[in-house]
């Protein structure tokens, strides 16, 4: 038969019966929660390693006066108000760190990870600080996972294990390592896009309700899970039959490397689990900071406290223009400039990849947010670590590269991260 190789018989001529080859065993199938179990190892350790070289930046360069290593990472900036919610509740009141932000200051800060504190604290024998550290690293792992599934699931193994390393030193990747939201909310995000990928949907939203209850910028994955599962219910009932669905959650609307998951089928229940679901952590947060205000805007006014407003972009493009009219000007300003124009031209690519529609939701809002917020520029970069999916086009360009392009490049980009990572913590002097 033509491609079967029949081993030559002894040369003594007794005639000896070829034993047939034990077949390998099958992939996994696509979309199975084992695939990414198996085959995360490398992403989780190059990830980790280029966290450790991060933080080790900051602990050779500390000076001799002034906050230690663990300090910096867990009780500085944010974090206090977090701990502090975490061990008081939001109506304790906070006078020295909200002395103008008037007395729902805390308010602005969503509850999901002071709640998690809470939990891991009333069970392990630990104060809240070092616990909110932890949780941090813990969900950075899980994040930095749920990115390689995502980036697998598309661009195949060698491209997800780049992504999640890319996450781990993009500019301010030193907040990955930190007692903040960033790391628990990446994580929530990666996973119920991976979720809704592999149509998985009442996970999907299950996941975007709980990103939702950890910060305002949840609104983009509730966007974009809800979105998609309306969709995939719209062309299943436009085609007539179930499980021909290809809306944005699953196999419509990519170039995937490997096997689509268009062989399960969308159904109903799971879909509407996921457009009911989705919202409602990110929709009570904001109802209950209004019943607390007496205003159903009291969120909003909360925020324009903390001088948090939304001006469609105004504010951030006129900063970047600043940047060539008034130099010099600082490190972090420039990196912030540069990380948004990369951020803008990257997304432009996801489009011409024509990445899952539920992917460039995800990412198109939180760009959105980030860019059309006023205020906070100096924070900009930190607000799109989120948007991983914009890292997709650049891991699966660096995969197809030789070893002797790739090595360089990256090592290049790890030194050069752990020295801006020591820079934000040592010499900026206002929060990452």
């Amino acid at each position: 038969m033509p491609g079967v190789h029949t081993p030559t018989a002894p040369a003594t001529g007794a005639h000896t019966a070829a034993r047939p080859r034990r077949a390998a065993p099958p992939p996994p199938p696509p979309g199975r929660w084992t695939a990414p179990v198996v085959r995360a190892w490398p992403a989780l350790a190059g990830y980790a390693l280029v966290r450790l070289v991060g933080i080790a930046f900051v602990a050779l360069r500390l000076p001799d006066r002034g906050p230690g290593l663990g300090t910096l990472l867990a009780a500085k900036y944010d974090t206090v108000y977090y701990v502090h919610i975490a061990q008081y509740g939001y109506a304790a009141p906070m006078t020295d760190a909200c002395a103008v932000q008037g007395p729902l200051c805390k308010y602005a800060f969503f509850p999901l990870y002071p709640a998690l504190i809470r939990g891991v604290s009333a069970v392990l024998p630990l104060p809240a600080g070092p616990v909110a550290w932890g949780i941090a690293v813990v969900a950075s792992l899980a994040a930095a996972w749920g990115i390689y599934a995502v980036a697998r699931e598309l661009a195949g193994q060698r491209a997800g294990v780049i992504a999640a390393v890319l996450w781990g030193i993009a500019p301010h990747a030193m907040v990955e390592s930190m007692a903040y939201t960033e790391p628990l909310f990446t994580a929530l995000c990666a996973w119920a896009l991976y979720a809704a990928v592999t149509r998985r949907w009442a996970v999907a939203g299950v996941l975007a309700s709980l990103a939702g209850l950890t910060r305002p910028s949840g609104s983009a994955v509730v966007a974009a899970v809800v979105l998609a599962a309306l969709w995939t219910l719209f062309t299943r009932a436009r085609a007539g039959r179930a499980g021909t669905g290809t809306g944005p959650g699953g196999g419509g609307g990519g170039r995937r490397r490997g096997r689509p998951a268009a062989g399960r089928a969308d159904r109903t229940g799971p879909l509407l689990v996921a457009v009911v679901v989705a919202p409602l952590g990110w929709f009570a947060w904001f109802g209950w900071v209004g019943h607390r205000a007496g205003d159903w805007r009291g969120y909003f006014q909360v925020q324009e406290k903390w001088g948090s407003t939304f001006d469609g972009g105004s504010f951030t493009f006129h900063r970047i223009a600043d940047i060539f009219r008034t130099l010099p000007t600082n490190l972090n300003t420039l990196v912030g400039a540069g990380t948004v124009v990369a951020a803008l031209l990257l997304f432009a690519l996801c489009c011409r990849d024509r990445q899952p529609a539920v992917l460039l939701v995800y990412a198109g809002v939180l760009l959105l947010i980030a860019v059309g917020g006023e205020g906070y520029f100096h924070s900009k970069a930190r607000f799109l670590l989120p948007a991983f999916p914009l890292l997709i086009p650049a891991a699966r360009a660096l995969a197809a590269a030789r070893p002797s392009t790739l090595y360089p490049l990256l090592g290049t980009a790890v030194v050069v991260s752990g020295a801006y990572g020591g820079y934000l913590m040592l010499v900026w002097p206002h929060s990452p």
